[in-house]
């Protein structure tokens, strides 16, 4: 079994492997032209996105710089927008839905290293999943662990620290990140926008 293979599959392993280190490397060669290019520059930032991520939706809006390990494992939906210095470490699979907004300096990260020193100084890891609902909305600052899930509509407050999963319609924030009220009805079922009223 290759080390890409566990990797794909969440169990433990060694990321100095060659072909993981090339993938990560064609990521940040894309990731650094599409940071130094313009904003004006619509269409080749589409297609730098096209070749980054492993699925992209319309209307998608990245704010420079954004920095990311191997890009084809997050797949983004349609209307998102992300702020400044958005950083996805993604070996385990990063999934966001419709409709999401992202603040400044958010940390997606799905790997973990083992307290063993001595196999992390070798370069073993492991990666879960992290999927982010529809119409979520993720504050400046926060951090979003391995394996977490946040439910539609929901909305994580600036600063989080996201260490287990987030229930749908509900506002949440601080270190640990917990649940502190719904969201307002009027957000969850769309009564400004009507057509989002189903």
């Amino acid at each position: 079994m290759t080390e890409k293979q566990k990797m794909l599959m969440g169990i433990i392993y060694n990321a100095e492997e060659t072909s993981l280190i090339e993938e990560r490397n064609r990521a940040k060669s894309l990731t650094k032209q599409y940071n130094e290019s313009r904003q004006e520059d619509r269409d080749y930032r589409k297609y730098l996105m096209g070749q980054i991520f492993g699925k992209l939706g319309q209307n998608v809006h990245l704010e420079a710089p954004f920095y990311l390990d191997y890009g084809y494992r997050t797949t983004i939906g349609d209307d998102f927008f992300s702020n400044f210095n958005l950083t996805i470490l993604d070996g385990g699979g990063v999934e966001i839905g419709n409709r999401v907004f992202i603040g400044p300096n958010v940390g997606i990260y799905t790997v973990n290293h083992p307290t063993d020193a001595r196999r992390r100084e070798k370069g073993y890891e492991w990666a879960l999943p992290v999927k982010i609902g529809n119409k979520v909305w993720i504050g400046g600052g926060v951090t979003i662990l391995p394996g977490v899930t946040i439910g539609d509509n929901t909305v994580i407050a600036a600063g989080s620290v996201v260490t287990q999963d987030v229930p749908a319609n509900v506002v949440a924030a601080g270190n640990p990140c917990k649940v502190i009220k719904e969201a307002e009805k009027g957000d969850r079922y769309g009564i400004i926008d009507k057509k989002d009223g189903e």
